[in-house]
């Protein structure tokens, strides 16, 4: 198996190339991984509630992307997810990354949707990423 082509960058998360992806804008701050997103209409799953698949989204791509931005690749190999608040739309939130640790190819990470005005947390994850190469 060849090592995958990111040269053109369609995540749905924070792809740019993506028309109907989130382009969320990431970047490293004191070795956390940062970013924030204001959920719309087209993100709800219960009536003004952002969908819990788009907020899995946003945690997964903020840990994803403190690997990213240190130019590793690496795929989400465990996942344990926590809903604390539901996330209504027109909400903005910002969004956290950390590694926890390292251990060979795994690389343990915590993510984190915090509403932006109050501090309170929507979500969190800790989650295995597998490394899969180095851009």
């Amino acid at each position: 198996m060849s090592d995958p082509d990111f040269s053109a960058n369609n995540c749905f998360v924070c792809g740019p190339d993506n028309p109907i992806g989130l382009k969320i804008s990431f970047h490293m701050d004191d070795n956390v991984c940062r970013g924030s997103f204001t959920p719309l209409e087209n993100h709800m799953g219960y009536k003004n509630i952002t969908h819990g698949g788009i907020v899995f989204s946003l945690l997964d791509d903020v840990m994803a992307n403190w690997l990213f931005l240190q130019n590793k690749v690496a795929q989400t190999a465990q996942c344990d997810l926590r809903y604390r608040k539901p996330l209504p739309i027109r909400t903005k939130v910002n969004l956290e990354g950390r590694c926890i640790k390292q251990k060979g190819k795994v690389t343990f990470m915590h993510g984190k949707v915090i509403l932006d005005a109050t501090g309170d947390l929507i979500a969190e994850s800790h989650a295995k990423f597998m490394l899969i190469s180095n851009l």
